[in-house]
């Protein structure tokens, strides 16, 4: 990764001082010792010449070295692929697998495991899903088409169908008719740093449509989601916000061991992304996948 020195930056600080204030992490008791990184030439310029620990950085100066990872438990985990050809691949991606490397999940993540398993290095994902959210998740495999399909979603010009299977609590305030339908209108706000996703007052940013799909005799809905927009949690935040958190919630209302409340010990988030559909940018195709993956009751 690269570290661009700050134009405001004082002159003259030692890298391995200005590198450990920059990147904490980097001096915690697994990661080897920076100061030997520098002594093995792994902390190098932009022209790959080695930095030594206490030669003085400045305003503007690069500073390129390798990231560490931590130990990681890879769990076994299958790969159904959906669809492939030149263009695209997409995964019906399980529950509780992150779709991008981050935190404690690198080396587990849909990316890398995809990239493993295919030998397709170019594999990007087009959107993204919560790691706890199974379902149709879909990958660029070349860059240049890239954008083509990105924008797609940034134009909401993807039709998503989502299943949620929900507990109705006594505030509920979402229909329980099967058949009955309603859009939800909420504005979301989610702080950078902050886990959630929050439900304020003001002029609505999100909209999603509800169908209900089944009503169960243990008190369960099953339901079927369109959102019309793509905000962070933005189905377990407004669910949530209704009086009906979806089956194995953790976070929403508030954050909480998945044990306790009324989640269900063992049982994955009951939210899944059952399909994807739009007009193929660069073949002119209609693409419609779909999820073979089915939720599970209370």
């Amino acid at each position: 990764m690269r570290w661009r020195v700050p134009r405001d930056a004082a002159e003259g600080r030692p890298a391995l001082e200005a590198l450990l204030e920059r990147f904490p992490a980097l001096a915690v008791a697994e990661a080897t010792p920076l100061d030997a990184r520098f002594v093995r030439g792994e902390i190098v310029d932009a022209d790959g010449s080695p930095w030594s620990a206490d030669a003085p950085v400045g305003p503007e100066d690069e500073l390129w070295f390798h990231r560490e990872l931590r130990e990681e438990h890879v769990p076994e985990a299958e790969l159904p692929i959906i669809h492939r050809d030149e263009h695209l691949l997409v995964l019906d991606k399980p529950h509780d697998m992150a779709t991008m490397p981050r935190g404690a999940h690198v080396l587990s993540s849909a990316l890398v495991r995809l990239r493993r398993a295919t030998g397709i290095e170019t594999l990007v994902p087009l959107h993204r899903l919560d790691r706890r959210t199974a379902g149709v998740l879909a990958f660029g495999i070349v860059p240049d088409e890239r954008s083509a399909y990105q924008q797609l979603f940034a134009r909401a010009e993807v039709a998503k169908g989502y299943e949620a299977r929900v507990r109705l609590g006594p505030e509920t305030s979402i229909p329980t008719t099967p058949g009955e339908r309603v859009m939800l209108l909420d504005r979301l706000v989610k702080q950078r740093g902050e886990l959630i996703t929050q439900v304020l007052p003001g002029e609505p940013n999100v909209r999603t449509l509800l169908e209900v799909a089944t009503s169960e005799t243990d008190g369960t809905l099953l339901l079927r989601l369109h959102p019309c927009t793509g905000r962070t949690h933005q189905l377990r935040a407004q669910l949530s916000s209704r009086g009906a958190p979806i089956l194995g919630e953790d976070l929403y209302p508030e954050p909480r061991p998945s044990t306790d409340g009324d989640a269900v010990p063992g049982l994955p988030l009951q939210l899944l992304a059952r399909s994807l559909a739009f007009l193929d940018p660069i073949t002119g195709q209609e693409r419609r996948f779909r999820s073979g993956r089915q939720l599970a009751g209370a």
